[in-house]
């Protein structure tokens, strides 16, 4: 007897339709054909001991298993529960009634327990796609599949409730989750907030106008200046997730299996600090099993890369594409997969080897050269795509001790929310741009319109700093979300100015 049960397997953020054939005939000996890897061909074994734990035989007859398209390579053991399912289904142990109808996804332990999986959200999706009636899966994993619309989805602890649901012999729920009351539970709940910050009103302003325009920061400034803690409260000020840059953010991290049980989407943006030890394929992703990186964990959020110097060169290098395409994608030999990538880069460094060059009350001790040679540990074209160069002064004593009140994120985000809002409505014949800095070279010449008086300022500017044709159209974004912040249709003088300004990097007193 031939039966079908479907299976997903996830390519990038996306899933693809695994359709298994179990046919059960004379013989004695068990195939898994259709590009399997090992944890796949592993799990005939798993199978049979769930079956036999659940009450049920292994059929002693030869079975074959074929997982199509066969051109794909399966991989992982969230083939454990549809096998299982056909094989039940082929031998007569439960009825077939139902089970082409259903996505089906779990790894089983040997007592017939059913473990979590990764990418549940995109397989939910792909199982609406194709129309079927509903999706199988682990109860740990149910939540965020029951964010999908029009599909019944049924989290399932052990292989006896599954076989029980086939066999109709028990009723079932479906998992229901509101994605409204998700969004209201987190709202704006963060732990920390600029009103902790006493001073650095230049910082904030800098970061208001980076969230904003959702633009590259790299902050420098000595140690204990508080580089660290300024780029830790960022994703305070920043808008909250509309549904669709939920969905996606979800997407990633259900891939990467780092969702929580109690995760049904995610509602606040992902702020990710990996250490300067980093590899690359880490950072960007990758591997023989290829996996999003940190870059990617980063999407729709911010990604702080503390200590900028330190990391390997070829990490930071690995970035510029990702940076300026707002994708990473990761080739191999029978296919390659592309994983979304727009975040908003925050970096910091000290200003030389011991932290104090330009420090205004300490002196440098690096020898002549040092700073130079710290400095081009990043390369000029990374630099390039950073908009916004932020020389960050320790605060003193005054500021300090002071007990006056701070400005809360949650004012300074109102004003972030109004400038972005501008910006929805610049853009919106161009579904793919919700920001100023997504704007590509041409729809930065058409959006910020230059007078003369800042032509002349720009063009002195250009050939002071020698700044690239990069570094001059982030001026031209700045500039412009510096205007949206304003409220003002046009960009002025001090627009341009202001932009300019956050060109730290750029000055000949960074030479050393």
């Amino acid at each position: 007897m031939l039966i079908k049960t479907y299976g997903s397997a996830l390519f990038g953020v996306d899933a693809l339709t695994i359709t298994i054939e179990v046919s059960i005939g004379s013989g004695n000996k068990y195939h898994i054909v259709g590009l399997p890897d090992n944890a796949v061909k592993e799990s005939l074994r798993r199978i049979e001991s769930a079956i036999q734990a659940s009450g049920l035989r292994m059929p002693r007859q030869k079975i074959v298993v074929n997982l199509s398209p066969a051109a794909i390579k399966k991989e992982g053991a969230a083939y454990d529960l549809p096998i299982a399912i056909g094989i039940l289904a082929a031998s007569g142990q439960i009825l077939s009634r139902l089970t082409d109808q259903f996505m089906i996804a779990g790894e089983l332990s040997l007592d017939g327990g059913i473990q979590p999986v990764k990418g549940a959200l995109p397989i939910a999706i792909q199982a609406r796609l194709m129309g079927l009636k509903g999706f199988i899966l682990p109860a740990d994993n149910s939540r965020e599949a029951a964010v999908v619309e029009n599909l019944l989805v049924y989290g399932m602890r052990s292989l006896t409730e599954v076989i029980a649901f086939f066999n109709e012999k028990e009723s079932f729920e479906p998992i229901v989750v509101s994605t409204k009351n998700g969004f209201l539970k987190n709202l704006n709940r963060y732990d920390n907030d600029f009103s902790d910050v006493r001073g650095q009103e230049n910082i904030k302003r800098a970061l208001e106008i980076a969230a904003a325009g959702g633009h590259n920061v790299i902050l420098i400034g000595p140690p204990g200046a508080g580089k660290t803690m300024l780029a830790k409260r960022l994703p305070t000020i920043l808008p909250p997730l509309n549904l669709q840059e939920a969905l996606e953010t979800t997407k990633i991290h259900s891939v990467a299996g780092r969702l929580s049980i109690s995760d049904a989407l995610m509602t606040e943006r992902p702020y990710r600090s990996p250490h300067h030890s980093i590899s690359d394929i880490a950072l960007v992703g990758g591997g023989t099993n290829p996996q999003p990186g940190e870059i990617s964990l980063a999407h729709n959020g911010v990604l702080f890369l503390d200590e900028l110097p330190e990391f390997k060169r070829s990490v930071l290098e690995v970035m510029r594409q990702p940076l300026e395409d707002r994708k990473v994608t990761i080739s191999r030999a029978r296919s390659s997969v592309e994983y979304p990538a727009s975040f908003m880069l925050i970096a910091s460094m000290n200003p030389c080897p011991c932290g104090f060059y330009n420090h205004p009350e300490k002196e440098c001790c690096c020898p002549p050269g040092a700073v130079q040679k710290y400095l081009s540990k990043i390369s000029g074209p990374l630099i390039d795509r950073i908009d916004l160069h932020v020389e960050v002064t320790p605060v003193d004593f005054n500021q300090l001790s002071s007990l006056g009140p701070a400005e809360k994120s949650a004012v300074i985000r109102e004003r972030v929310i109004l400038a972005r809002d501008i910006q929805d409505t610049r853009f919106r014949d161009h579904p793919h741009l919700h920001y100023n800095a997504q704007m590509n070279s041409n729809m930065v010449r058409e959006i910020c319109r230059i007078n003369d008086d800042g032509r002349t300022l720009i063009k002195k500017a250009m050939e002071r700093l020698s700044l690239s044709a990069r570094a001059y159209d982030r001026i031209l974004k700045v500039s412009r979300t510096i205007a949206d912040l304003e409220g003002s249709s046009g960009i002025e003088l001090e627009h341009f100015a202001e932009a300019i300004h956050y060109r730290s990097l750029d000055r000949d007193n960074w030479a050393g």
